[in-house]
């Protein structure tokens, strides 16, 4: 199979990214601290990153004998978030159906307490389709700045 890692390191960061999400319910953040969630939900480019450098490291020592360009290392990553990105619709009803599914309206309540919007401008935003719409637009932004970066780090002349 031609794309085999990068479908095995999207797979992987699409699991870190679950697991994350479990390991923020079951700490509260998305409930009863559901206040510190749009600043403890940011920490997951940690892991993130760390999933990406690895999978460049495994391409660089699988595909290219321990010698990559970063052409050869951006175009890896850049398969690899395209396969996340065409996950994050799997991924996110997971989210919402079998992770958290009291989230939305958790987070609906919150920011309508706070008085931060209207309950109706809080249900279009904390939603399903929200959601998925905003993971299909972030996911391949922030896939590829990830990508170009990382590239440049995993880079190796023989």
């Amino acid at each position: 199979m031609k794309y085999k890692l990068e479908i095995k390191w999207a797979l992987i960061f699409v699991a870190m990214t679950l697991a994350w999400l479990i390991m923020e319910r079951l700490l509260g953040f998305h409930d009863e601290k559901i206040s510190s969630h749009p600043i403890i939900t940011n920490f997951i480019f940690i892991p993130a990153v760390i999933v990406y450098v690895l999978s460049f490291l495994d391409k660089r020592k699988t595909d290219f004998a321990g010698s990559m360009t970063y052409k050869q290392g951006l175009i890896f990553g850049l398969f690899v978030t395209a396969i996340v990105t065409f996950c994050v619709p799997i991924t996110q009803s997971i989210i919402s159906f079998v992770i958290s599914p009291g989230y939305f309206e958790n987070a609906i309540a919150y920011s309508v307490a706070q008085g931060e919007v209207t309950r109706e401008e809080a249900e279009a935003f904390f939603n399903l389709k929200s959601y998925i719409i905003q993971g299909m637009i972030a996911t391949p932004v922030i896939g590829t700045v990830t990508s170009a970066i990382v590239a440049i780090f995993t880079r190796k002349h023989s």
